[in-house]
C-alpha cells in the first residue's frame, strides 16, 4: 500500500468513506469515529511539536536572515488573505442579487450535531496551544541566533529529525484512514448534504473563487520561477485533498511540507514557512467566511457597503491567526467580529456557523494549497534559489 501514491490513497479514502457511510450501520460508523477521534487527538498533540521542531531550528539556521524571512512570509500571507476577502465581497455584492433572489434562510442546524460520537476517547492534551508554540518557536529560534552556540541548536536539529520520523512513519500512513472515517461519518449523518443542497449556488461560487485564487497565486509563483503554474498546482494536490479530509491546515503540515519541497523550494525556507503559514495564511477561509457572511446578510435583507466590510476583512486576517488547527476554528475565531463589526444576531451567527462548517474543508484545502505558492514566492524574494523548473527536470530524469 505504501507504493500507492499518497494522492491516490486520499482520493480513494474520500470516495469510499462517502459511499460506505450511506450503507453501513451506526455501530460501524461509531467504530470509524473512535479511530478518527483518537487519531485527531494525536494530531492535535503533535501539531505544536511540529511547529517547534521546524520553526525554531529554521530561524536559528537562517541566522541574520530570519527577520527578513519572517517579515516577507508573514507579509505575503496577510496580503494574500486580505485581497482574497476583498475579492469575495466584490463578487458577492454583484452576484447575490441575482443568484439569491428567491432563497429563504429557513431553519438550519449545526451539521456537527448529528455526527456519530466515538465510543471512547483518550485525552492527549498538547503541551501548549498553537499560538504559544509559535511564540515559543520565535523566541527560541531568535535566542539561538543571538547566543550563537551549537549545543541547543544540535538538540533542536535532532528533535526535528524525530518529528520527521513521526510524520513519515505514523502520520502519513494513517492519514487516509483518518480521512475515510471523517467522510463516512459525514455521509452517514446527512446533515451536511442538506445544507449544501440549500446553499448550492453560494458554495459553487465559493469553490470557483477558491480555484481562481489558486490559479492566480500560482501564476505569480510560476512567473517568478519560470515554471508552469499548473505543474506546481499538481504537485500540491495531495495537500489539497488531505485538507479536504482533515479540515485542518495545521494537521496537513506534513503533507504540505513534503509537496512544497518537491517543487524545488529550499529546505530551510520550506521548514520555516510552511508551519508558519499553516497558522497565519487563511485566504481560502477568508473567502468562505466573507462570502457566507454576505449571503446571511443578504438573506436577512441587510445591505452592506465596501467600507463596512473592509475593516472586517482587515481584522479577520489578524484574528484568524488565533484559530486552532481544528475543523471550524476559523469561523469560531471570527464570531466576535461578525457580531461587533457586521451586527450579527445570535440567530445569524448560528446560521453562519452552519453554513461555514458544511464546507469548511474546501476553504482549508485552499489555505494549505496556497501555502505552497506563498512559500515559493517567498523563496524567490528572500534570495536567488534553484529554479523550480530545473528541479522538475532533474526529478523527471
Amino acid at each position: 500500500m505504501s507504493r500507492v501514491p499518497l494522492l491516490v490513497r486520499i482520493i480513494l479514502a474520500i470516495i469510499l468513506g462517502t459511499f460506505i457511510g450511506l450503507i453501513v450501520p451506526e455501530g460501524a460508523i461509531e467504530l470509524f469515529a473512535t479511530f478518527t477521534g483518537l487519531f485527531g487527538n494525536f494530531l492535535n498533540f503533535v501539531i505544536p511539536l511540529i511547529i517547534i521542531g521546524f520553526i525554531a531550528p529554521g530561524i536559528a539556521s537562517i541566522g541574520k536572515g530570519a527577520g527578513k524571512m519572517l517579515g516577507i512570509t508573514a507579509g505575503l500571507a496577510y496580503l494574500s488573505t486580505v485581497l482574497a476577502g476583498v475579492a469575495a465581497y466584490l463578487v458577492a455584492r454583484n452576484l447575490y442579487p441575482s443568484i439569491l433572489s428567491r432563497q429563504d434562510a429557513g431553519e438550519m442546524t449545526n451539521p456537527e450535531e448529528s455526527l456519530i460520537e466515538s465510543s471512547f476517547t483518550v485525552e492527549m492534551t498538547p503541551i501548549m496551544d498553537v499560538m504559544a508554540a509559535l511564540i515559543f518557536s520565535f523566541l527560541l529560534g531568535v535566542g539561538m541566533t543571538a547566543v550563537k552556540g551549537d549545543t541547543l541548536y544540535n538538540v533542536m536539529a535532532e528533535f526535528r529529525s524525530i518529528i520527521h520520523k513521526v510524520i513519515e512513519n505514523i502520520i502519513i500512513p494513517l492519514l487516509p484512514f483518518h480521512i475515510f472515517g471523517i467522510f463516512a461519518n459525514m455521509s452517514y449523518a446527512g446533515q451536511v448534504a442538506t445544507i449544501l443542497s440549500v446553499f448550492a449556488k453560494v458554495f459553487v461560487m465559493i469553490i470557483i473563487l477558491h480555484l481562481i485564487y489558486l490559479i492566480s497565486v500560482y501564476g505569480i509563483a510560476g512567473a517568478l520561477h519560470r515554471a508552469n503554474p499548473f505543474h506546481l498546482l499538481k504537485k500540491l494536490a495531495p495537500a489539497y485533498f488531505t485538507a479536504l479530509g482533515t479540515q485542518s491546515s495545521a494537521a496537513t503540515i506534513p503533507v504540505t511540507l513534503k509537496q512544497t519541497k518537491s517543487i524545488g523550494v529550499k529546505e530551510k525556507v520550506a521548514d520555516f514557512s510552511v508551519p508558519l503559514l499553516a497558522n497565519v495564511h487563511l485566504a481560502g477561509s477568508t473567502i468562505t467566511i466573507t462570502s457566507c457572511a454576505m449571503a446571511v446578510l443578504y438573506m436577512q435583507g441587510q445591505a452592506t457597503t465596501f467600507m463596512d466590510v473592509l475593516p472586517f476583512v482587515l481584522m479577520l486576517g489578524v484574528t484568524m491567526i488565533a484559530a486552532p488547527g481544528v475543523p471550524g476554528g476559523a469561523v469560531m475565531a471570527a464570531v466576535g467580529l461578525l457580531e461587533s463589526m457586521l451586527g450579527f444576531s445570535s440567530v445569524m451567527v448560528s446560521l453562519m456557523i452552519a453554513l461555514y462548517l458544511a464546507q469548511d474543508s474546501f476553504g482549508t484545502a485552499t489555505n494549505v494549497t496556497g501555502d505552497g505558492a506563498i512559500t515559493t514566492i517567498a523563496n524567490r524574494l528572500i534570495g536567488k534559489k534553484k529554479d523550480v523548473e530545473t528541479v522538475h527536470n532533474e526529478q523527471a530524469g
